[in-house]
């Protein structure tokens, strides 16, 4: 587990906070952000606010007001140690005043009276939250209100080496036409595994390394059950669906993986910092990651040369039933109920501000995010950066979210615990599949469609 505190008090000066929610004359404020999933690359997402403190800070001193505002950063690097510190933040009253976390945590902690509306603080008709994608909002909302502010918008990609495509015959056109045969089907994930299986048989790749999933829990292997069918929300109900068949053929291409020697059965929990100097190092023939990823390999872990040695793509179809997709999984900028009306308005203002086109464009090329909003386009540093640009061109237009549904984190749960236990050989693929419908429809009733 890492833990990163950072505090940093600012005091310039400035009550009134004119065009905002808030109107009133301000004093003395302490703002807490708390930000799950962060690390060395992605700062910004509390450094922001730190920012849009000292900017409205400065606005208001212009009028000749005197503000004050105090921001006090938390974060940490493991998703579950903080969600585990909001739940125990929660029970005994002490959240802080700004959460930056997974889209998905909208519906139950709005269930639970944790967060505020952010509609009610702010104008999504006035810039900046006007020029935000449309799409972006929607993953902030919840039974049809805007809970959250967008903080970052990513995609999930599949990579290829290119040097181990070379080696078993590609040649440089085929490798760069790669990624127009997964969007059309042409190319599959069964495909890919037999590519993986050519790499370790010429000595390109060690054993078990020619194919390198996630390693943990995560939205991305919601992908591999869209790429056999599978969807996670019937449209017309809004209910939850457990597709039998595209979840067994889910779990089934990882069992045909380790048949073939190209993962290892015991793969699952690997350290994520050997995994990333895998990648770096070119050990692997195929991975999937997400965006962010580029940085932390072309910067903590010193990868160079990124696009003569990696090509990419959205993840392949599995079957005719199953598309090429990639899920993309937003950050929100969440207010907590915790503090007064002031100390929400404030925080939702510092929102506002921290998700300008400039600053949110530190974030986005800093930790290889990508945009949030149509004006990012037009901020050098964003349209200049090779990676974002090809990314938000390529990848994000075919990304879809999970859903905010209150429950699926219980289907999430299963649907992981399944596939760990069919990955494992702890059990067949069948019965994994079985006991994932067993544990949602127990859990869920008739909140979810079994299909």
């Amino acid at each position: 587990m890492t833990i990163l505190k950072k505090t940093k008090t600012i005091v310039l000066g400035a009550t009134l906070l004119c065009g905002t929610a808030l109107s009133a004359m301000a004093e003395d404020y302490t703002i807490t952000v708390w930000a799950g999933g962060t690390g060395e690359t992605s700062h910004y997402r509390v450094d922001a606010i730190t920012m849009a403190a000292d900017l409205l800070e400065r606005e208001a001193a212009v009028h000749g007001e005197d503000l004050n505002i105090e921001v006090e950063s938390q974060v940490w690097s493991s998703w579950d140690d903080f969600k585990q510190a909001v739940t125990l933040a929660a029970e005994s009253d002490t959240l802080p005043n700004i959460i930056v976390t997974g889209h998905e945590d909208i519906g139950p902690w709005s269930q639970a009276g944790a967060i505020r509306p952010i509609e009610d603080y702010v104008d999504f008709d006035a810039w900046p939250l006007n020029q935000l994608y449309d799409n972006l909002i929607d993953v902030a909302s919840y039974n049809g209100q805007i809970w959250g502010i967008p903080q970052d918008a990513e995609a999930r990609v599949f990579f290829f080496s290119r040097e181990k495509l070379a080696g078993i015959g590609y040649s440089e056109d085929e490798i760069d036409g790669l990624t127009d045969r997964v969007l059309s089907g042409d190319y599959t994930l069964y495909d890919m595994l037999d590519d993986a299986r050519k790499m370790q048989d010429e000595g390109l790749v060690e054993e078990g390394m020619a194919f390198a999933p996630r390693v943990s829990n995560g939205p991305d292997y919601w992908q591999f059950y869209q790429s056999f069918g599978g969807e996670m929300v019937d449209e017309e109900t809004g209910k939850l669906v457990f597709d039998k068949q595209a979840m067994t053929d889910m779990y089934q291409f990882f069992v045909d993986a380790v048949d073939m020697g190209v993962v290892p059965r015991s793969y699952l929990g690997m350290e994520w910092d050997d995994w990333h100097r895998n990648v770096a190092a070119g050990n692997y023939g195929m991975w999937h990651g997400g965006t962010w990823h580029y940085s932390q390999w072309t910067g903590s872990f010193e990868m160079t040369d990124f696009f003569d040695k990696v090509a990419y793509s959205l993840v392949p179809s599995g079957n005719d039933n199953g598309r090429a997709n990639s899920i993309t999984h937003p950050l929100v900028y969440l207010i907590s109920t915790a503090g007064s009306d002031d100390d929400a308005a404030v925080s939702a203002e510092l929102i506002s501000i921290a998700s300008e086109p400039r600053i949110n464009s530190l974030h986005a090329v800093a930790s290889g995010h990508l945009a949030i909003g149509e004006d990012q386009a037009t901020v050098p540093l964003y349209a200049n950066d090779r990676w974002t640009t090809e990314a938000t061109e390529n990848l994000l237009p075919h990304a879809n979210a999970i859903p905010n549904n209150a429950d699926f984190g219980i289907y999430w749960d299963a649907m992981y615990q399944g596939l760990e236990a069919a990955w494992t050989g702890a059990s067949s693929v069948e019965d994994a599949v079985n006991a994932a419908e067993a544990d949602v429809t127990s859990a869920l009733g008739n909140g979810i469609v079994v299909r």
